[in-house]
């Protein structure tokens, strides 16, 4: 069966497409041209231009050329070229917030400081567990941050602002174990009591058992007074003569 390119579908069709199109141009407008292919690029390797040379390893980027990682020998095509040095913290890419800050707005990523210099860097760093007595995270990754920032890297900017991004829910309260940690506290408790019960309730069946036994044993008989023991002893009878007591020896 044939579409008309008339009709209401084929119209529906393109506005759905072209309104797609419409975002994801959108989305690459609010970013300048050179900010991804930057941090897709791979820094500090072996110019293959300059192998033989003595520094020869990549850590410039060219932003009117996006042809990514230079060399510092290689600046010498792109005098008149804005470029920018990357550096290196922890095998992590970083930059000089001095040098960034003039083409980027970095507004919301935290910065460090090393070597005396404050840096951004490029690229998320996921962190497995927040530390204890953190209460707030990169709003991408996780990683803990101070109060007043949302983003840890260049890169966690770019997913946690655009459109389709669904943000996590942050944990909240101190510790690593945030709300989980909480419910754990709390079914501790709930065990914690209901052990408290059961002890109760055994030690009341201990002595109700108890109870009944000591009401079938016989009571024991109180003890006699002094008076009653002495009216009860038999008293002795006659001392009787020893046989050989009249006996008269005579010589």
């Amino acid at each position: 069966m044939a579409i008309d390119h008339a009709s209401p579908l084929a119209l529906k069709s393109r506005g759905a497409t072209g309104g797609a199109e419409c975002e994801d141009e959108a989305e690459n407008q609010r970013w300048p041209p050179w900010l991804k292919p930057l941090l897709a690029t791979s820094f500090f390797v072996q110019c293959r231009v300059h192998a033989d040379a003595h520094k020869s390893e990549c850590n410039m980027y060219c932003l009117d050329c996006v042809n990514g990682a230079l060399c510092p020998l290689c600046l010498a095509h792109h005098r008149d070229h804005h470029a920018i040095q990357i550096r290196r913290s922890s095998y992590h890419d970083v930059i000089r917030v001095s040098e960034i800050q003039r083409v980027l707005d970095i507004a919301g990523v935290q910065t460090y400081i090393i070597n005396s210099a404050r840096v951004v860097f490029l690229n998320e760093r996921p962190q497995p567990r927040p530390g204890k007595g953190v209460t707030n995270t990169c709003d991408v990754c996780e990683r803990s941050l101070l109060d007043t920032f949302r983003f840890c890297s260049l890169g966690c900017k770019i997913v946690g602002t655009s459109g389709g991004h669904r943000p996590r829910k942050k944990q909240s309260g101190s510790g690593s174990g945030g709300d989980g940690g909480g419910q754990k506290k709390k079914k501790k408790r709930v065990a914690v009591k209901d052990a408290r019960s059961e002890s109760e309730h055994s030690c009341t069946s201990s002595s109700d058992k108890s109870s009944v036994v000591q009401s079938f044993t016989p009571s024991t008989p109180p003890p006699a007074s002094s008076s009653h023991r002495t009216g009860s002893k038999r008293r002795k009878g006659v001392p009787h003569r020893s046989p050989f007591g009249s006996l008269i020896v005579e010589f």
